[in-house]
């Protein structure tokens, strides 16, 4: 039987997330927290609880994935346009830090960044949709969500 109680434990799991800006990794503590103490009161909470948690997690590695992929156009700002044409007496290298790498860095960092900023913001609404939806009693599926626990 689904209660208000269980509605609350399943909203503050979402709404735990934004823990993070109190808590270092408060967005994996609270929600792994009040699942795991009531994920056996309902199948409700229990739903909820791992959907909040997959999310963070999946959130997690997209955020690895880009942080990979702009580290070219950070190598590419900092050696600008150096040659590496003699490997043996690195007599053409010359690294100079005072000068951009160019239009090709600025572009690819500004399109991952925008990428990052449009996760940003889509990660906050559909925190606030999980919780919204946990609260009239509802289920709810983060998009994008890799589900890590079954």
């Amino acid at each position: 039987m689904l209660n208000n109680n269980h509605k609350n434990i399943a909203t503050f799991m979402h709404l735990g997330i934004f823990s993070r800006y109190i808590i270092p990794f408060g967005n994996y503590i609270v929600p792994i927290l009040l699942w795991s103490v009531n994920k056996d009161k309902s199948k409700f909470i229990d739903r909820h609880g791992k959907e909040a948690i997959n999310f963070q997690l999946s959130i997690l590695l997209y955020t690895i994935i880009l942080g990979t992929l702009s580290i070219p156009f950070f190598i590419f700002n900092i050696f600008g346009d150096a040659t590496f044409y003699d490997f043996i007496h690195f007599d053409d290298i010359h690294i100079d830090i005072s000068e951009p790498g160019g239009f090709r860095t600025l572009i690819g960092a500004s399109f991952i960044g925008v990428i990052a900023l449009i996760g940003f913001f889509l990660e906050i609404v559909f925190i606030i949709s999980a919780a919204i939806k946990a609260n009239k009693g509802e289920e709810y599926k983060y998009p994008l969500t890799i589900r890590f626990i079954k």
